[in-house]
């Protein structure tokens, strides 16, 4: 989401093997048939020796002159065939959660990437561990296990939307499929007081299309507007847990004709993440992002056209449950001599454009964003607006979101309520940003972790 700057196996069935032998009870033996067996101890099962009993010579059965033993039958044992179990895999649209997909609980880690050499004058200051020891929580294994899980959730939602978003579909059917699918990854409706901020949306799924650069969604009341072949479209949407929030997008078109103009927001948005690191001036990123984008042109109608870097938006960096956490990343070349630091999380995005390169506050509103800063109730004439106010705290806290989140929720008539929260400077109101008519704008972008071993790009996946 871009910030606005000021002038974003078997067991076995063998049976045990039964005699085959009958023995004969009918009659006794034959004279003399006893003399063949004395002193054969081995063909008597014991007992005593005296034959002078005739009862109990005629009811003896009679015995084989051999001494070999019976045959047997051996069996042998069938073998039952293990039974696979079939790996569990993503639905499409995507609605297995996570927790099924991942049994263990581990969640792949992204891309890491090592730190560049160090230029002379730049390396580490003696507060290193100053800093390190106020943003130990990237060495936490659960946090990053958690925060892990949140892009896994964006890769397997984006992969969707990506393979069966086309044009002729409206956009709010494109956005409630995407809010749909983390909803169902995370096994989270977000429907109860308090579970919105265990695990949800980082701010409304973004979908600008063309000249409008960026804080669109489709909203209840709006004219529906619907995918068309020509169209740019970027895709922006973050997952949370816990407040720890992924922000990434990717754009999409239909239209051979804008590929240069999405190869130079890519090129220039891992041209960020390349450049970026501990101790990093934040003007030097953005130089090698202004150069990378803006070696690109396209031809539109004929008409070669530049790609340039938008100079008011920027990226930024992410504290819990803030997705703008106060530094920026501008697109274009600046002095700021800031520094980034170990422990930060950062969302690298660089947005392109074929038009002027700045944006202008467009009409409607992208979504709302309660002060981080703002007390825990608030006090106001309008008791809509107190229970709206509460109703934020307890479902959104500090996280952007707009009115189709309301609305789920079963909230109505708030918009007198909200321009009450908004004159008191407890809600911030975010607007679509538009570059010029008739212009085209792409969007690339990427979460990353200034870890102690090395950043790690946390959005990564194979799409770019």
């Amino acid at each position: 989401m871009g910030s606005k700057t000021p002038q974003g196996e078997p067991q076995a069935n063998g049976h045990d093997p039964s005699d085959s032998i009958k023995s004969s009870t009918t009659g006794g033996e034959a004279r003399g048939v006893h003399l063949a067996r004395d002193g054969d101890g081995s063909m008597q099962d014991g007992g005593s020796d005296d034959d002078d009993d005739g009862e109990n010579r005629a009811s003896a059965a009679p015995m084989p002159l051999t001494s070999q033993n019976p045959p047997t039958t051996v069996q042998k044992k069938k073998k039952r065939k293990k039974s696979k179990k079939k790996a569990v895999k993503q639905s499409s649209p995507p609605r297995v959660p996570l927790t099924t997909l991942f049994p263990a609980g581990q969640y792949p880690s992204g891309e890491i990437q090592s730190y560049g050499s160090w230029i002379e004058n730049t390396a580490r200051t003696t507060a290193e561990e100053v800093r390190y020891k106020s943003r130990s929580y990237l060495e936490d294994n659960s946090l990053l296990n958690d925060y892990r899980k949140a892009a896994e959730v964006h890769r397997q939602v984006r992969h969707w939307t990506q393979d069966n978003v086309r044009p002729g579909q409206p956009l709010t059917d494109i956005a409630v499929g995407i809010e749909d699918g983390v909803r169902a990854l995370l096994d989270n409706e977000g429907l109860e007081p308090g579970s919105g901020l265990v695990s949800g949306f980082g701010f409304p799924t973004g979908l600008a299309l063309n000249n409008c650069v960026a804080h669109f969604t489709p909203n209840p009341g709006q004219k529906e507007i619907i995918l068309q072949q020509s169209d740019v479209m970027k895709v922006d949407f973050g997952v949370h847990i816990n407040g720890w929030i992924v922000d990434s997008a990717f754009t999409m078109s239909f239209d051979s004709t804008y590929d240069n103009l999405l190869a130079a927001v890519k090129d220039a948005t891992n041209t960020g993440i390349k450049n970026s690191g501990i101790d990093v001036r934040i003007s030097d990123v953005s130089a090698a992002i202004q150069e990378a984008m803006e070696n690109y042109e396209i031809e539109i109608n004929g008409k070669t056209v530049p790609v340039k870097a938008v100079r008011n938006i920027s990226g930024h960096n992410i504290k819990p449950y803030q997705i703008h956490g106060g530094k920026s990343i501008p697109f274009v070349k600046n002095k700021d001599q800031t520094k980034m630091e170990e422990g930060e999380i950062f969302a690298i995005e660089t947005f392109g454009t074929t038009g002027h390169g700045w944006v202008n506050d467009g009409p409607g509103v992208y979504g709302y964003g309660r002060d981080p800063f703002a007390p825990k109730k608030v006090s106001s004439h309008l008791a809509t607006a107190r229970s709206l106010y509460k109703t934020i705290n307890e479902n959104f806290g500090s996280l952007v979101f707009c009115r189709r989140y309301l609305e789920r929720l079963g909230v109505n008539r708030y918009l007198a309520a909200m321009n009450n929260l908004e004159s008191q400077g407890l809600v911030e109101v975010y607007p679509p940003l538009m570059d010029t008519k008739g212009s085209f704008s792409a969007q690339f972008e990427h979460t990353i972790l200034l870890r102690e071993s090395g950043k790690e790009v946390i959005s990564r996946g194979d799409d770019y």
